[in-house]
């Protein structure tokens, strides 16, 4: 649980938090430069609005909380908005939504469980908020958002963008305000950069801070090629629109672009089905987008609702779950893995990162814990390494308290008590028989990609450990029905059900075995690399040094380990028991379309799995990676499809459907 903070501790915090970000929000929205990522400076923003809104005698006009980001710079005329550019509440989780509108309704005297107000939600566009002014018809002024009263005029740079009429579709006598946001595509944002690093040019982190930075150029031929585009959402003034709905209705009237995915929603649930479907879909759009944004759809209810502090009450953003979000480091613990690698594991305050609650974090090794600067008790960034393993990304050492501590790794092993020894940036327990690494050996061998084993999990390996019935991985094919009845939830159907599973997995392929066995650094693509290399367990077995070396993708470390592994006294009699239980299948060597070709699988495919289409593309003569690299051939891009597709977007890399890989198979 968070822990709770005293007055002066939260005073303290608010303190730090504010100065924080304050220098962040300046790097990011007047420098255009990304110091953190906007969805971590989105997570410290949020600590801080909720300690305020906990303790809101701290709460001063020079809060971050208390204005809209922004000033103007030099080289452009101020612009003086008569109603004032507002920013949003940030909201991120259901529970959070839900309270918004409990508030609303609250102020608008609507008593649970009676319905409304009816809602409109919307795109929440990722780029730099503007306000476009017309005089009968023309457009007169372009501003962007500045500090939410004062902006900078960019007039001939918003004429420069195609998708903004320099004359209303509609005759509108005098003066009409039109806002919205100016944006540039995914394709033209890695166009620009491709063309930048051929220059030698800057490279742009997000198209946000690239939309940003060519608004405000100087001269308008250079924003004029960077095809920027422009969405409009609101209109500011009274022309007889009741609804938000409606405005939206009459701004493509007038010939603007708005948002195709924007509706009337009930309620809440409506809500949360929106989200899910465009969170789901979100990788395939045009433009980045980091939520939406839901108002009271009834122009009257909005205004009655009014302004709390920089944020009208009657609208939210409804956030996205980040990839990245800030949180505090409470402890680092010792995991033994199953080469007896030592690893550092960040034990966090829980935070929501990329849609899911994180508690631990890998911080790898010592060496990565000196390069970040990390001390217990740190503010950090958390993200998701391939949208799955939770990483520390930075430390915000601007956030120390003095009470952070220095972690030194263990030089004995926590679970054995045997000496650990540093290997490079790596540190192991020398105890080959250690009950940890043991364990998660035997784990291992059980898992997809090894034998797979179905209904073995490491609950059942930890009883059987525990009551003596096995003391490797070779005793797994020994078991017997009358083996398993003492255990726990097993009766005689379950026992009969995994023991036919065992014997069923006691045949398997070359690479799969080689995975099972646990050596160090073979992984999928290096046990495919050995088996095409030499054909058989007997050859490896018996390869020199200089001979694994020799296999592309091989270098010293891992042909030193393969090496190592193979002339162990305890391995060898391991693996003689072993195969006294189980037979490999002979291999063939693949030959067919797809040799040479390496191939990356992201997100889920409807009509085989990933284990099946990864078979495929071997049986074929490819390669299945789990990385994206210049090295790659085709990325395969299935349904919610994580990071390894904006890499392969970056890089160029050759990105496939499901229907064109399955047609290529």
């Amino acid at each position: 649980m968070p822990k709770t903070l005293s007055k002066s501790e939260a005073k303290d915090r608010i303190g730090k938090l504010k100065k924080a970000i304050n220098r962040y929000r300046y790097d990011y929205h007047v420098l255009d430069k990304e110091t953190i990522s906007p969805e971590a400076l989105d997570s410290l923003k949020h600590e801080l609005k909720t300690l305020e809104d906990e303790f809101p005698e701290f709460v001063s006009p020079d809060s971050p909380t208390q204005r809209v980001e922004g000033k103007v710079l030099k080289g452009f005329k101020k612009a003086e908005h008569k109603v004032p550019m507002l920013s949003l509440e940030d909201t991120f989780s259901e529970e959070e939504f839900l309270d918004w509108e409990k508030r609303i309704k609250k102020l608008l005297n609507i008593n649970p469980p009676a319905g409304g107000p009816e809602l409109f939600g919307e795109l929440k566009f990722d780029g730099l908020a503007v306000s476009l002014l017309y005089k009968n018809g023309v457009l007169e002024r372009a501003a962007t958002r500045g500090n939410g009263r004062i902006g900078e005029d960019v007039t001939q740079n918003i004429k420069t963008i195609e998708s903004v009429p320099l004359r209303l579709e509609r005759d509108i006598e005098g003066e009409i305000e039109v806002r919205g946001e100016v944006i540039i595509t995914k394709k033209n944002f890695e166009k620009i950069n491709n063309e930048q690093k051929k220059k030698g040019g800057q490279v742009y982190a997000n198209p946000r801070n690239l939309a940003a930075g060519s608004l405000r150029q100087l001269d308008t031929k250079m924003t004029a090629s960077r095809r920027l585009d422009f969405h409009a959402y609101d209109i500011v003034g009274d022309f007889s629109q009741n609804l938000h709905s409606k405005e939206h209705d009459m701004l493509r009237a007038l010939g603007f672009k708005t948002d195709k995915e924007a509706h009337v929603m009930k309620d809440a649930k409506d809500v949360f089905k929106f989200k899910e479907k465009i969170e789901k879909s979100r990788e395939k759009l045009d433009y980045e987008i980091d939520g939406l944004v839901v108002q009271v759809n009834d122009d009257e209810l909005f205004k009655r609702l009014g302004v709390a502090g920089k944020a009208p009450r009657g609208a939210v953003a409804f956030k996205f779950s980040p990839k990245e979000a800030a949180t505090k480091v409470l402890d680092i613990l010792v995991q033994v893995g199953r080469t007896g690698k030592l690893t550092p594991i960040a034990v966090l305050d829980p935070v929501q990162v990329g849609g899911v609650t994180v508690s631990r974090a890998s911080l790898h090794n010592e060496d990565e814990i000196r390069r970040l600067g990390l001390k217990i008790g740190d503010t950090v960034i958390v993200g998701r390494a391939g949208d799955v393993i939770p990483d520390v990304k930075k430390v915000l050492t601007e956030l120390r308290e003095g009470n952070e501590k220095e972690f030194h790794m263990p030089r004995r092993c926590p679970v054995c008590g045997e000496p650990a020894v540093k290997d490079g940036p790596l540190t192991f327990c020398t105890n080959k028989k250690c009950p940890a690494r043991h364990r998660e050996n035997l784990y291992h061998f059980v898992s997809k990609g090894a034998f797979d084993v179905d209904g073995l999990g490491p609950k059942i390996i930890d009883a059987l450990l525990d009551q003596g019935f096995i003391q490797d991985a070779a005793d797994i094919f020994d078991l017997k029905e009358g083996d398993l009845a003492p255990l726990e939830r097993f009766g005689e159907k379950s026992a009969a059900n995994l023991v036919k599973a065992v014997k069923d997995k006691s045949k398997i392929s070359l690479p799969r075995f080689l995975i099972a066995l646990g050596i160090l650094h073979v992984g999928e693509e290096t046990s495919s690399d050995l088996a095409d290399y030499f054909g058989s367990l007997e050859k490896i077995e018996k390869a020199s040094f200089e001979e694994v070396n020799e296999i592309p993708n091989v270098g010293n470390v891992v042909a030193k380990s393969i090496y190592e592994w193979f002339r162990d006294a305890y391995n060898k009699r391991y693996l003689e028991k072993l195969l006294k239980r189980v037979s490999i299948e002979k291999y063939r060597q693949p030959s067919g379309k797809l040799k040479g070709k390496t191939f990356v699988l992201t997100g889920s495919l409807s009509s085989l799995s990933r284990e099946e289409a990864k078979s495929r593309v071997r049986a074929l003569g490819g390669k299945t990676s789990e990385s994206v690299s210049k090295e790659t051939d085709y990325v395969v891009a299935g349904e919610e499809p994580g990071s390894k597709f904006e890499k392969a977007q970056k890089l160029g890399v050759k990105i496939l459907s499901e229907a064109e890989f399955i047609k290529m198979l």
